[in-house]
Order: C-alpha cells, then structure tokens, then sequence
C-alpha cells in the first residue's frame, strides 16, 4: 500500500512542489491518528497538522491545526466570514474530499472547500500534514501548502 500514490501525492507531484512522504505503520488500535504520525516519525507534534472538516453556516469548510491543539470552531466561522461552526458529518467529509476519516488531507479534494491553516504553520520550515491515508504523511513547507489549497490563514487553534 505504501506505494500506492493518492490525490494529494499526485498534485504535488503534477505542480511540482517539493515535498518527502513519511510513511509509518498504522496502529488500526490507535484512536489518534496525528499524535501516533508524530509518535512513529519522532517528529515534535506541533508540526504535524490534522484535517478537520466542519460546516460553516451549512457549507463545508475545512480546518488544519496541529495535533496538540483543538480547532476553535467560533475563530475558524470567523475566519471565513460566518457565524456558526460545526463538525461535519464524517460521511459528508469523506464524499467531499475523497479521503477516510484519519486519512483526509488538506490536499487533492474532490471537491473544493475553504480551508483555513492555522496560522501556527508559518512559525516551522516544514510541517507535516496527512497524505491522503492513515499510515502516509507528507512534509512540506506551509508556504506551499497554503498556495496549493488557496487557503486562509488565521489562528483558530484553542
């Protein structure tokens, strides 16, 4: 399976933008997916960022803040103009964004969201997000990131 491309790897690799894939063993007992990434890769957890899809005012909208911190649903509404912020449906954010939960990255939805990174992201050279299954990681820097998904930045980390 490692070898195995996925959206995310397959944008990056068509825009040509530098980045290096870490893979890792998935523990399918582990309930936290970006703490166990840090974990196994012997990466500092601040610089491994989750994907969160919510809705905002009743339209998806996605969230990417590192593991050791929760995404603040009223800064992320706020962030993108709303007023209410919620956590998706999982089934609704795997339809969006092609991915499974534990496994969605910021990267290659099918359908495009807002997204918003937290603004944390800018303080590291690289920082590493999922790469679209649980097990796969890709570190890039958060520059490219944010040009990729055309995304907000703000500090909507509690």
């Amino acid at each position: 399976m490692a070898g195995k491309g996925t959206p995310a790897t397959a944008l990056l690799t068509t825009r040509e933008v530098e980045h290096t894939l870490r893979t890792y063993d998935h523990d399918p007992r582990h309930e936290s997916y970006g703490p166990e990434a840090a974990e196994a890769l012997g990466v500092a957890p601040e610089r491994v960022f989750k994907t969160l899809v919510t809705t905002v005012d009743g339209a998806l909208t996605v969230g990417v803040v590192p593991v050791t911190g929760q995404l603040d649903l009223k800064a992320l509404a706020a962030a993108v103009g709303g007023k209410k912020a919620r956590m998706a449906d999982p089934a609704a954010a795997e339809r969006a964004t092609g991915y499974v939960v534990g496994g969605i990255s910021p990267l290659g939805h099918r359908t495009r969201l807002p997204l918003v990174v937290d603004a944390s992201a800018e303080t590291f050279a690289t920082v590493l997000v999922s790469g679209g299954r649980r097990g796969l990681e890709i570190e890039l820097a958060p520059g490219d990131l944010i040009a990729l998904t055309t995304a907000t930045v703000a500090a909507i980390t509690s």
